[in-house]
């Protein structure tokens, strides 16, 4: 990597930083403001000065679990899924060797709300197919250095098995680092043992996140700094696999002290490495510093493939110039796995009044999937190698019930059964479905129609699958690879609706993989009875036997073109049940029209909550959902002639069947 693009790189880092304040006289103690935010700390010493606007300064050394009075927001709920590999989507995939590490910031240092926004853009990212590891990426000199994921972020790569790290963040002295907070970080207490150390795991455990991303950037160190950051390292490693917790170390420092990126694994760093799960390795390598890294980490017995090969897509996102044969040949094996930087450009280029969710997923899944956006036919003139191409993806549907419907984490309006329950834009990670993994993988002898997210209608939460086009020919397109067992009894539910022209419905369904990958699924196609408007349809898996390995739908035009829409999709054994009720909802704090609510969980399985306001005339408003037993409701106001404001909080099922209400009334 040249100087202008680490030079680019940091920047865009420290965007938000500020630099070193002078001493003035200790701010005044405000009231903590009720809306929760992803948490941020300092090592322990705090910067001279007073903070800016909206930023409280926090030491890790001083926090405690049960003094956190955010760690109700904060904490995620889903565990991390177990992942299988189908037969890949295309030949130039493959299973076992590169993987990929996604570093993204989701939004600034301070200010992150806990539990999503009121605004639709937001880099909802889906992908989670292709991911391996997902690092918070963030931190400033003037905020704090060290971030917890917030709870929709881990919620939502759990649920697709992608473990999420937090990231400490010490950085160069030019963007306002000072070697003191690496001192802070390494310290001793009087038994020899690191403080940091344990307490960094302990936050990973009370927030339900998976570890963390180590980079130490800020120069001027010595031997024996790095021996501290060695044993450091050692501890907190030790630590955080008795939790079942990982470390990332990113190719800064090197073991006499220094901050200089090697962009390679060698002498200088290995010891990091060695003692870390993997390591990202910075933007400088060349063909021959990653091939000879791959070939030392397997010298030391660890997998070539424990080694992020760094790749800057922030500037420009699938228009970026990379060697991608020297980290991914196709004509011969994988040499690293591939770190990318920042590719939540995929939202930021685009123009601020062209930010819609459908802008962004086109772009998403134009940077994930490649030009053709079809991962089983690659297009091989695109200089943008997109991970389908390389990466195979992955899967976490593997037990019944399954249901979906489609729901991205953001969106224009709330639907419920086809009825907007709120036309308030929203994003929230956490309510994000299990996807499909393969977007969009159509297969026709006819003309492709365009596929994709919509966010016009949907049947529930805030997205539906269109699929429109002039069909000439057939249509399927895959939805999901699965690992389902099929029982006596058991059944898909398919909701879908018919915007336009008219079109025969078939349910797809195979019981194997296909033979080869790119191959089509054998597919058993069974009839599904057509409507104008949303509708609900039941087929039993009669004649089937063993497991579901793949669920797709054909589509076959009457003549014109077609708009069609699915909206959910269910595969159980039994009939739904209806949840347990969450109990003891209650109103925690209230600053004018800022609410905080709590609940004890509902017994047995919950997907997430739901809280609605229910308006003087009757009508139900949905306020937001979550993972989690708390919830953040802001910038409420009393209705004409109201005097009290009735909230009905309810958990919501796998299938999505709802339990009673559970209420609460706040005087205005």
């Amino acid at each position: 990597m040249n100087p202008t693009r680490r030079t680019v790189l940091l920047a865009a880092t420290t965007a938000a930083l500020s630099p070193a304040l002078p001493a003035v006289a200790a701010p005044k103690k405000q009231a903590a403001p009720l809306q929760p935010y992803a948490a941020y700390w300092y090592p322990d010493s705090l910067p001279s000065g007073t903070p800016g606007e909206g930023i409280t300064w926090r030491s890790l050394k001083s926090w405690r679990a049960d003094r956190d009075p955010d760690l109700a927001f904060n904490a995620a709920s889903v565990p991390l899924a177990r992942r299988f590999t189908p037969t890949p989507a295309n030949p130039t995939a493959r299973a076992g060797q590169a993987r990929i590490q996604s570093l993204v910031s989701f939004g600034t240092t301070a200010s992150n709300p806990s539990q999503g926004s009121p605004t639709a853009d937001y880099y909802a990212l889906t992908h989670w197919a292709y991911i391996d590891e997902l690092v918070f990426w963030g931190g400033s000199s003037g905020e704090g250095l060290i971030l917890a994921p917030n709870a929709p972020i881990v919620d939502a790569a759990h649920r697709h098995g992608v473990p999420v790290l937090g990231n400490i963040f010490l950085p160069p002295a030019a963007y306002g680092g000072q070697l003191q907070w690496t001192g802070d970080l390494v310290q001793r207490d009087s038994a020899g043992r690191h403080p940091l150390a344990e307490r960094l795991v302990a936050v990973a455990q009370a927030y339900g996140f998976d570890g963390w991303f180590v980079n130490a950037e800020t120069g001027g160190g010595d031997p024996a700094l790095g021996a501290a950051m060695l044993s450091f390292l050692r501890e907190l490693k030790t630590r955080a696999a008795a939790k079942g917790q990982r470390v990332t170390w990113y190719d800064s420092m090197t073991v006499d002290g220094a901050v200089s990126w090697q962009g390679a694994l060698n002498d200088r760093n290995r010891a990091f490495f060695e003692t870390a799960d993997d390591m990202f390795v910075d933007f400088r390598w060349t063909p021959d510093r990653l091939s000879s890294s791959g070939d030392e980490a397997e010298r030391l017995g660890r997998s070539r493939y424990e080694l992020w090969a760094g790749v800057d897509v922030e500037a420009n996102g699938w228009n970026t110039s990379e060697n991608w044969d020297a980290i991914v040949p196709a004509d011969r094996p994988h040499v690293t796995s591939i770190g990318l930087y920042r590719p939540e450009w995929t939202r930021n280029h685009l123009p601020a009044d062209r930010r819609t969710p459908a802008d962004f997923h086109a772009a998403d899944d134009r940077f994930w999937t490649g030009a053709s956006l079809d991962p089983s036919r690659p297009d091989a003139s695109d200089p943008w190698r997109a991970p389908a191409v390389s990466v195979a993806d992955r899967s976490t549907v593997t037990s019944v019930p399954f249901a979906t419907v489609f729901n991205t984490g953001h969106g224009l309006r709330w639907y419920e059964k086809g009825a907007v329950t709120s036309k308030a834009p929203w994003n929230h990670l956490g309510l994000q479905d299990r996807l499909p993994s393969r977007r969009w993988v159509v297969r026709t002898d006819g003309r492709r129609p365009a596929v994709g997210f919509d966010f016009a209608d949907a049947w529930h939460g805030g997205s539906s699958v269109l699929v429109d086009g002039d069909l000439d020919a057939p249509v399927t397109v895959d939805l999901y690879a699965t690992r389902l067992p099929i029982t006596a009894g058991t059944v898909v539910e398919f909701t879908h609706r018919t915007d336009a022209g008219r079109v025969d419905v078939e349910l797809a369904v195979a019981t194997a993989d296909p033979e080869d990958p790119g191959a089509a699924p054998p597919y058993t196609y069974l009839p599904v009875s057509g409507a104008g408007s949303w509708r609900t349809v039941t087929v039993p898996l009669d004649g089937l036997t063993g497991t579901l390995h793949a669920i797709g739908v054909r589509l076959t035009a009457e003549g014109g073109p077609v708009r069609w829409r699915l909206g959910h999709l269910a595969l159980r054994a039994t009939a739904p049940s209806t949840p347990a009720a969450p109990t003891a909802l209650r109103i925690t704090g209230a600053r004018g029209g800022d609410l905080r609510f709590a609940w004890r969980p509902a017994r047995g399985a919950v997907r997430h909550y739901t809280l609605h306001r229910v308006l003087p005339d009757g009508t139900r408003r949905f306020l937001g959902g979550t993972c989690q037993r708390a919830y953040f409701a802001g910038g409420l106001r009393p209705e004409q002639g109201e005097r009290a404001a009735r909230f009905e909080l309810r958990a919501v099922g796998e299938l999505y069947s709802s339990s009673d209400a559970v209420t609460v009334t706040h005087p205005w």
